[in-house]
C-alpha cells in the first residue's frame, strides 16, 4: 500500500512538474520570443480611371488566414519560430480605381482595433504596395503607418515591404524603421523580398541592435511607366543589378531603388533611392550612386516590347506565320489599375474584315466583362447562340458599350476573380466574357476554357509588360498603345499635381541634386 501511494504521489508530482516546466517553457519561450504583428493593404489605384474600389477587392485575410500569404511561413516553418506572430489583417487587390473612402476607413479601422486588442508589440510587418489612392486622401501608405503607430507606439520597428511600383513619401519613410522593395519586374521575386523584409525585422530585434541608425532618402524626379522599366532589359536589369551589391555590404541594412507609379496624380509619385543602415558613410554612398545611377540611365527605357497602334500591331498578326503572336492591349490593364472593360479595342478588333469570318485567323481576345452576356449564355448553354452587350459599363470615354453575338463555347463558374466566364465565338475571334474584371496571366486560364494559346494565331491580352508564363508562349509580340485609365502615353493623361519638374514630362529639365536626406528615425 505504501508502495502504492508513492507511486501515486511520484506520479503526481511528475504531472505537476511537467505541467510546471510547460508553463514555464512556454512563458520563458513568450518573453524572450519577440511579438511581432503583420498588417497592410496593397492596390495599385489609378486616379485616371472612372472605377471606384470598394472594402471586397481587397479580400481580406484576418488572424491566422494571413499566414496563407507568405509559404515560407507555414506552420513549422524557421521564422514562424523565431517570432511571436500576432497577425492581423492584410488585403491586396487586383489594381483598380481610387479606393473609396468608406471602404479605407473600414479596414483601417477593424486594422487598428485587432493591433489594440492584442499589444504590446516589439515590431510589426508592414506589407503593402505603395501606389493606393483613396478618395479625398493624399498618400494613404503615410495615413496608414502612422495611425498604426498611434496605436503601437514608437519603440516597436516596423519593417515595411513594397512593389517596386510604389511610392515612399516622407511618412512612409519615417515611421518605417526599415524598408526595402522588389528588385524585379516583373515581380518573381516577391515572396523573396516579403521575407527579406522579415528577416531584417528578426535579425535587428534577436541582435538587440534594433533599429538601424540612419535612413538615406532621395527623391528622383523621374516617372516612367513599368512597361518601360522591366529588369528584363537594359537599362533596369544593370540598374537593379547594383542594389544587392549595396545592401550587402557590412554595415548596411538594405537598399531600394522604387520606379513609382504613373498613373495617380499624386506629389508623392516619383522615384525614390533609400538606403538603411549603421554605418553613415556607406548608407550615404549608396544612396548616391544607386540615385546617380537611376538619373544617368533616364533616357535609356525604352518599352519592353516593340510598340505600336493596334490598327499596326493587327497588320502585324495577320501576316506573320509565327504562332502565337501576342498584342498587349495597354490602355485598359487591369494590372496596373484599368478598369477592364474599355471596349475601344475590341470594337476595332471585331470590325476588321479578317475575322468576320470562321476561316480568319484565329484570335483570342482576354477580356471583357458582361454580366449581361453571362445571364444569356447560363440561360442558352453551351452551343447556344447568344446576343448581349458587353463592356464599358464603368468606362466608356473611349467607346460605349458592343452588342456581341456569337456562339456559346465554353462556360466557367467559380473562378476567384472572373466569378463565371464565358468563350463567345463570333467569325474567328474568341471573346472572353466575365461576369466581373479578370487578368490572364497563365495559361491554365485559358485551357480550362479549351482554348489552346499556344496553337492560336492571335492573342490579344489586356496587359502591359508579359507576365513570365505568356512571356515564355510567345512566338512574336508587340505592346499596343490603346486607350485607357492606364494610357502608356503619359503626357495624354493631364497632370495637374506632380511635383515638377519631372521627367520624362519635362524633358529638357537641369539635372536635380541628389544628394541624400538624411529621414529622421521613428522614434525621434
Amino acid at each position: 500500500m505504501n508502495n502504492k501511494i508513492t507511486l501515486t504521489f511520484l506520479s503526481f508530482s511528475l504531472v505537476v512538474l511537467g505541467l510546471m516546466a510547460s508553463c514555464s517553457e512556454d512563458k520563458a519561450g513568450r518573453g524572450e520570443l519577440p511579438r511581432i504583428a503583420i498588417a497592410g493593404l496593397a492596390i495599385e489605384s489609378s486616379t485616371f480611371s472612372p472605377a471606384v474600389s470598394e472594402e471586397e477587392a481587397f479580400r481580406a485575410k484576418r488572424g491566422e488566414e494571413v499566414f496563407t500569404n507568405y509559404p515560407f511561413m507555414e506552420e513549422g516553418a524557421v521564422n514562424r519560430m523565431r517570432a511571436v506572430w500576432l497577425p492581423t489583417l492584410t488585403g491586396k487587390s487586383i489594381p483598380g480605381g481610387i479606393v473609396s473612402r468608406e471602404a479605407y476607413e473600414k479596414l483601417m479601422k477593424e486594422t487598428l482595433e485587432m493591433l489594440e486588442a492584442n499589444k504590446p508589440y516589439d515590431g510589426l510587418f508592414f506589407d503593402i504596395h505603395g501606389a493606393m489612392s483613396v478618395q479625398g486622401l493624399d498618400d494613404p501608405e503615410g495615413d496608414m503607418i502612422v495611425r498604426i503607430r498611434e496605436v503601437i507606439g514608437q519603440e516597436p520597428l516596423i519593417s515595411t515591404s513594397m512593389d517596386l511600383h510604389g511610392n515612399v513619401s516622407d511618412r512612409l519613410a519615417t515611421q518605417s524603421d526599415m524598408i526595402t522593395c522588389y528588385r524585379m519586374a516583373p515581380h518573381e521575386d516577391a515572396l523573396e523580398s516579403k521575407k527579406r523584409a522579415m528577416d531584417n525585422l528578426l535579425d535587428r530585434l534577436e541582435s538587440g541592435k534594433g533599429r538601424p541608425a540612419y535612413k538615406a532618402y532621395v527623391a528622383v524626379p523621374i516617372l516612367l511607366p513599368g512597361e518601360k522599366t522591366s529588369t528584363r532589359i537594359e537599362p533596369g536589369k544593370s540598374l537593379y543589378a547594383q542594389v544587392p551589391k549595396v545592401a550587402d555590404q557590412e554595415g548596411v541594412v538594405d537598399a531600394a531603388i522604387w520606379m513609382g507609379y504613373p498613373w495617380a496624380d499624386e506629389p508623392r509619385n516619383h522615384g525614390v533611392v533609400m538606403v538603411t543602415g549603421d554605418d553613415k558613410e556607406k548608407v550615404q554612398e549608396g544612396a548616391e550612386k544607386l540615385a546617380n545611377s537611376f538619373w544617368d540611365v533616364r533616357k535609356e527605357f525604352e518599352f519592353v516590347a516593340p510598340t505600336s497602334t493596334l490598327e499596326e500591331a493587327l497588320d502585324a498578326a495577320i501576316t506573320s506565320d509565327k504562332v502565337p503572336f501576342m498584342i498587349s492591349d495597354s490602355g485598359d490593364n487591369p494590372t496596373a489599375g484599368g478598369a477592364g472593360d474599355v471596349t475601344w479595342s475590341l470594337k476595332r478588333i471585331l470590325d476588321r474584315k479578317e475575322f468576320q469570318s470562321e476561316s480568319g485567323p484565329s484570335v483570342i481576345y482576354a477580356s471583357i466583362p458582361g454580366p449581361e452576356m453571362i445571364k444569356a449564355a447560363l440561360a442558352a448553354g453551351e452551343g447556344a447562340i447568344v446576343k448581349a452587350p458587353v463592356g464599358a459599363m464603368v468606362d466608356s470615354r473611349f467607346e460605349g458599350p458592343i452588342t456581341l453575338e456569337g456562339k456559346v463555347m465554353a462556360i466557367r463558374e467559380g473562378d476567384r476573380d472572373a466569378r463565371t466566364e464565358v468563350v463567345i465565338r463570333t467569325g474567328s475571334v474568341d471573346v472572353i466574357v466575365t461576369d466581373r474584371r479578370k487578368p490572364y496571366h497563365y495559361e491554365k486560364d485559358f485551357t480550362q476554357l479549351g482554348l489552346n494559346p499556344r496553337k492560336t494565331d492571335i492573342v490579344i491580352v489586356k496587359i502591359g509588360y508579359l507576365v513570365p508564363e505568356l512571356y515564355d508562349m510567345r512566338a512574336d509580340w508587340l505592346l499596343a498603345l490603346t486607350k485607357g485609365g492606364v494610357d502608356q502615353d503619359l503626357m495624354r493623361l493631364g497632370y495637374k499635381r506632380l511635383n515638377r519638374p519631372i521627367f520624362p514630362l519635362d524633358s529638357a529639365m537641369e539635372n536635380p541634386d541628389l544628394s541624400p536626406k538624411w529621414i529622421p528615425l521613428s522614434d525621434k
